[in-house]
């Protein structure tokens, strides 16, 4: 059988969800959910997000130039979805969602609590690409939830059950097959 040609279009599938926060100048939080978003660069840290221009945290971000990504979880997929199709120009997104506030470390953006990390960044660059602009932003803060670390003190996300989006349906996630550099370990005689 013979594979199917399609026209050009994005097929990097699953993506990570994440709700992005953010707040104006004016003291209003917003939420947007995002699954065009992932990691540039290791040093500095540096992360995208793509936002369409119409949409209401667009002009949030871009004039405050702070926001927090705040990564999702199987708990978290009605409030991820809902935040990702009600417009925060009708609504409060926190208040409808029951999702807490939590002043940044850094930026003025604030974190949602129920979110096991949140990635506090400054906006560096901002790039128009047709659809959606990206926003570049740098990392200066990360604040992780305690009870996802183990007794040797590292942090344990596969415990908060996180989401990935793919074609409009968001999935958890399911078992580990292998850890960075596994295929060339060397085996223990």
């Amino acid at each position: 059988m013979s594979k199917e040609f399609w026209k050009p279009g994005n097929m990097v599938y699953p993506l990570p969800v994440v709700m992005v926060s953010c707040k104006d100048k004016d003291h209003k939080a917003n939420i947007i959910t995002v699954a065009w978003t992932g990691t540039i660069c290791t040093n500095p840290s540096m992360v995208y997000i793509s936002v369409r221009p119409e949409r209401y945290s667009y002009d949030i971000i871009k004039n405050s130039g702070e926001f927090v990504i705040n990564l999702t979880t199987k708990e978290l997929v009605k409030k991820v979805d809902f935040c990702g199709v009600r417009s925060g120009r009708d609504v409060d997104k926190f208040k409808e969602m029951d999702l807490t506030q939590e002043p940044g470390k850094i930026v003025s953006a604030p974190m949602i609590k129920e979110s096991p990390v949140n990635i506090e960044c400054r906006v560096k660059d901002i790039i128009p690409l047709g659809s959606h602009d990206m926003f570049i932003g740098e990392v200066v803060g990360v604040n992780v939830d305690g009870k996802f670390m183990n007794k040797n003190n590292k942090f344990e996300l596969d415990k908060a059950n996180p989401i990935v989006y793919s074609h409009g349906e968001y999935y958890s996630l399911g078992e580990r097959l292998g850890s960075f550099g596994y295929s060339v370990k060397k085996r223990a005689k």
